[in-house]
């Protein structure tokens, strides 16, 4: 995995349906609970974490653990 262990939503560009997604790091899936919290918290920061434990798949797989709050953020895209 790249040197990315949280995502806000405007780096995975504020999808706005549940799903998997690709991204530069793997497939990620963003469960409606997920979109739940980013459209309260617009500015919350979700840990990934790994989920393609067997390798039986050629990508990297991911979901979206626990969150963390950022309020004194701007959410902007380029924001790590």
């Amino acid at each position: 995995m790249a040197d990315i262990n949280k995502l806000t939503w405007a780096q995975v560009g504020r999808v706005t349906e549940p799903g998997r997604y690709m991204f530069k790091f793997g497939l990620l899936t963003i469960a409606a609970d997920d979109l739940y919290i980013w459209e309260r918290y617009p500015n919350a920061a979700f840990t990934l974490v790994g989920t393609n434990l067997n390798g039986q798949t050629e990508a990297e797989e991911f979901r979206l653990g626990t969150f963390e709050l950022r309020t004194n953020s701007n959410y902007s895209e380029g924001e790590e």
